[in-house]
C-alpha cells in the first residue's frame, strides 16, 4: 500500500512538473510572438518590416573613432585633423603616435568655436595637457553625436513598441529614442538630449535629437563644440549582407557652424554578449600627464 501511494505521489509530482513546464514554454512562446508582432508594428503598418538592430547574439563595434566623409554632393563633411600636425594613430603602422588636433581654419566654424578649439590645441601642443580630453577616455558620456565614435567596446540596441534603446557596454550608458513624431514643448538640456524616432522603408531607423547640454560635450574627438541650438538627425541602416551598420548624421547648429555638417559612421556586426565594464575603476593619471579629471560626486550616495 505504501509503495502504491509512493508511486501515485511521484506520478502526481511528475505530472505537475510537466504541466508547469508546458505552461512556461507556452507563455514564453506567446511573449516572443507578442514582442515580434508589436515590435514590427511600432511606428509602421503591421505589413511593413523594421530593421533587426537588436539581438541577444550580436552587438555593433565601431569601425574607427573619426567621422567618415559623406557621399559627394551631400554638403560639408566632418572637421579634419590640422594639416600642420598630421595624425598618426595606434593602428597606422610604425611611427610615433600623435594626438588629434582639429583644423581651426575650417571656414565652417564660427569664430568662437574656432577660438575654443585653438585653445585646446595649444594646451596639448605646449604639453600643458599631454592627452586632450576625450569623453570616453575620462568617463563622461559622449553626447550626440559624439557617443557614436566610441571604438573600443560595442553597443547594443533594444527595440520595443514605444522606444528604442542604445546601450553601450562601457558603463552601460543608455540612450533612449522615443518612437513618436513630436518633441516635448520644453526640453531640459542633458547629455543625450531628447531623441524621437520612426522607421522608414522597413530598413531605416531615423532619430531626431534636440536639447543637448554643452559642458564637456563635443561633436567629435577633435573637441569641436556646439551650443544648445544643436539639432541632430541620424539615419541607421544595416547593409544588405547584415555585416555592417551605417549611420548618416546631419548636425545643424547655426550658432556654431556656417552650414550643417554631414557625417558618416559605421560599425561591424560582432558576436558579443555584454560584459560589465566600469570606466572609473583604476582610471588615474599614473604618468602625470595632467589628464582631464574624471567625474566625481561631491558626496557618497550612501
Amino acid at each position: 500500500m505504501l509503495q502504491q501511494a509512493s508511486n501515485h505521489n511521484r506520478d502526481r509530482i511528475a505530472f505537475k512538473k510537466l504541466l508547469l513546464g508546458t505552461l512556461v514554454a507556452a507563455s514564453c512562446a506567446s511573449l516572443a510572438a507578442w514582442s515580434a508582432s508589436t515590435g514590427a508594428s511600432a511606428q509602421s503598418p503591421a505589413k511593413d518590416k523594421i530593421p533587426a538592430l537588436a539581438s541577444i547574439d550580436f552587438a555593433w563595434l565601431a569601425l574607427g573613432a573619426d567621422w567618415r566623409d559623406p557621399p559627394a554632393g551631400s554638403g560639408h563633411g566632418p572637421i579634419k585633423q590640422d594639416p600642420a600636425h598630421p595624425f598618426h594613430g595606434n593602428l597606422d603602422g610604425p611611427g610615433q603616435v600623435t594626438i588629434r588636433l582639429g583644423n581651426v581654419q575650417d571656414p565652417v566654424l564660427k569664430p568662437w568655436a574656432a577660438a575654443q578649439m585653438r585653445a585646446s590645441n595649444e594646451e596639448a601642443i605646449s604639453g600643458q595637457r599631454a592627452v586632450p580630453f576625450t569623453a570616453q577616455g575620462r568617463c563622461y558620456p559622449g553626447g550626440v553625436p559624439g557617443q557614436l565614435l566610441y571604438p573600443a567596446e560595442p553597443f547594443y540596441f533594444i527595440q520595443t513598441p514605444k522606444q528604442v534603446w542604445m546601450v553601450w557596454q562601457r558603463d552601460h550608458l543608455v540612450r533612449r529614442v522615443y518612437l513618436t513624431d513630436k518633441h516635448s514643448e520644453v526640453v531640459k538640456p542633458s547629455w543625450f538630449g531628447e531623441s524621437i524616432g520612426h522607421y522608414e522603408n522597413g530598413d531605416t531607423l531615423v532619430v531626431d535629437t534636440i536639447g543637448l547640454s554643452t559642458k564637456n560635450s563635443f561633436i567629435d574627438n577633435f573637441r569641436t563644440p556646439h551650443t544648445t541650438k544643436e539639432h541632430v538627425v541620424e539615419r541607421y541602416k544595416i547593409a544588405a549582407d547584415g555585416k555592417t551598420l551605417e549611420a548618416s548624421v546631419v548636425v545643424d547648429d547655426p550658432d556654431t557652424f556656417n552650414e550643417p555638417l554631414h557625417l558618416i559612421q559605421r560599425w561591424r556586426n560582432v558576436k558579443n554578449q555584454m560584459l560589465e565594464t566600469a570606466c572609473a575603476e583604476n582610471n588615474e593619471d599614473y604618468f602625470h600627464q595632467n589628464l582631464f579629471p574624471i567625474p566625481e560626486a561631491d558626496k557618497a550616495d550612501f
